[in-house]
């Protein structure tokens, strides 16, 4: 079988050549161990690796293959946890000391699913402290170690781009899985509302946060979400929809597809360059054969005044016995954030409910006109390491909250650079269609190489 070299194949390009027999998932995994070992001393990615454990499992997945069993879309292929999903009898420290000690008892839902499918779990990734927050620390952005990778699914999205795993879940309540994504060069997913399961996930906001994976092609993304996505009775926030075969028409081409560019909010106070890479892209899917349609999204600039309102009367909520019990354990961020949801009256947290309707209606009514949008993902490239959490989450998050608000599907996906760091593209559909977004992705990097490039810290 083939010795792996330094540059790692993608999720798809892997799991081919694990069950075609032509790549060994326990040299895999070696690969993936020994570059952890290399870069993340650097990173500071992950909190955790699963050395013996992910051997362990890429023998079972080589042995498997050899006897001619059938194997799952994931088998052999190393993929890391942001620390918030339970792995059975490993710790959940969600990067915080009040989680010090912690077991979990049993997987979270998508652990139990992707082991299903085969996937070698090597380690949990760090996290903003209880992902209340888009910085991250410890960890660094591969592409400039001055510069933060985002959050709050930060060590994830460092670990995918630098190569430490092929992909890695993250959470996204208000842009925490894209955030990332944009800063580090990735592919990230987040779902509908209700489309992949949250049992075992801890929680920042209940009515908010989704659950989806950060990976280095659309291929990837399609080929990890088909593995995790379904209905999940335990989970009381999952909605019994019928899964999609996403992966059937990826390659079927956009030709004829309508994409609204939305002429309020999302292209306001943009980074000059960003702006450039964006428009740049839309002409890739014009000349794809897609149609850009300019469309309003009625209300959608109000998106991060109900999101403050609805995660900090949530997280309070949640956060209320430990803050009560040993508050002196937490972050001052963190701590500040939760006092200050604590002090949000009922009536403000109600008035949110309602005006998130609002959100709801206004990108129904844009997406009446279109099949998806296409908007920045993020107005800015990283910010440098150190940066104040509270000052560089209104501006990181000002274009992926309203996702979050609608519960919508959204997808960013790299497409350019300046000064060597990257630009994202954010695509967005309708209610379940995962499909339709993840096509146009597909499209978009069938045309361009961004998705290839390397950070130099991997080089």
């Amino acid at each position: 079988m083939t010795r792996m070299d330094t540059l790692l194949p993608t999720v798809s390009e892997a799991a081919a050549a694990i069950r075609a027999g032509t790549l060994s998932p326990v040299e895999l995994t070696q690969a993936v161990l020994a570059r952890i070992e290399r870069f993340d001393p650097r990173l500071e990615s992950y909190v955790e690796v699963y050395a013996e454990e992910a051997l362990a499992q890429a023998r079972a997945v080589e042995a498997a293959i050899t006897r001619g069993a059938r194997v799952g879309l994931l088998s052999g292929v190393p993929l890391a946890l942001k620390d918030l999903y339970d792995v059975a009898g490993k710790p959940t420290l969600c990067g915080s000391a009040v989680r010090a000690g912690h077991l979990a008892v049993r997987d979270s839902a998508v652990t139990s699913l992707l082991r299903a499918a085969g996937a070698v779990l090597v380690g949990k990734t760090v996290t903003h402290e209880f992902a209340f927050g888009v910085v991250s620390a410890p960890t660094r952005n591969p592409w400039n170690l001055d510069t933060i990778p985002g959050g709050s699914s930060g060590g994830s999205a460092a670990a995918v781009a630098a190569g430490l795993c092929l992909a890695a879940m993250g959470s996204d309540t208000g842009g925490s899985i894209r955030i990332p994504a944009g800063l580090t060069g990735l592919v990230g997913l987040k779902p509908t509302l209700g489309r992949v399961s949250k049992r075992g996930v801890a929680p920042l906001s209940w009515s908010l946060d989704h659950t989806g994976p950060l990976t280095r092609t659309v291929r990837d993304a399609a080929l990890v979400f088909q593995s995790i996505t379904g209905f999940d009775p335990a989970d009381p926030d999952s909605v019994d929809e019928p899964v999609t075969n996403v992966l059937a028409g990826l390659d079927s081409g956009i030709d004829g597809l309508r994409i609204g560019v939305p002429a309020n909010h999302f292209f306001d106070g943009l980074m000059p360059e960003v702006g450039d890479a964006v428009q740049a892209a839309l002409d890739v899917l014009v000349g794809a054969g897609a149609r850009l349609v300019e469309v309003t999204v009625p209300d959608v600039e109000i998106s991060s005044e109900v999101i403050t309102a609805i995660v900090g009367v949530e997280a309070a909520l949640i956060h209320q016995a430990e803050m009560a019990a040993r508050a002196h354990d937490y972050t001052e961020d963190t701590r500040d954030r939760l006092a200050a949801g604590a002090a949000i009256p009922g009536t403000a947290y109600v008035d949110a409910l309602h005006r998130r309707r609002r959100i709801v209606a206004g990108f129904q009514s844009a997406l009446s006109e279109v099949d998806i949008l296409a908007t920045p993902t993020l107005p800015v490239t990283a910010p440098p390491y150190g940066s104040v959490p509270g000052e560089v989450m209104p501006i990181l998050s000002r274009l992926t909250a309203p996702l979050n608000a609608a519960g919508l599907p959204g997808l960013a996906v790299p497409c350019g650079f300046t000064e060597g760091l990257p630009i994202s593209m954010q695509l967005v559909g309708r209610p379940f269609d995962e499909a339709t977004v993840l096509r146009a992705g597909e499209a978009y990097q069938q045309r361009t190489d961004w998705h290839t490039k390397q950070p130099p810290l991997t080089e």
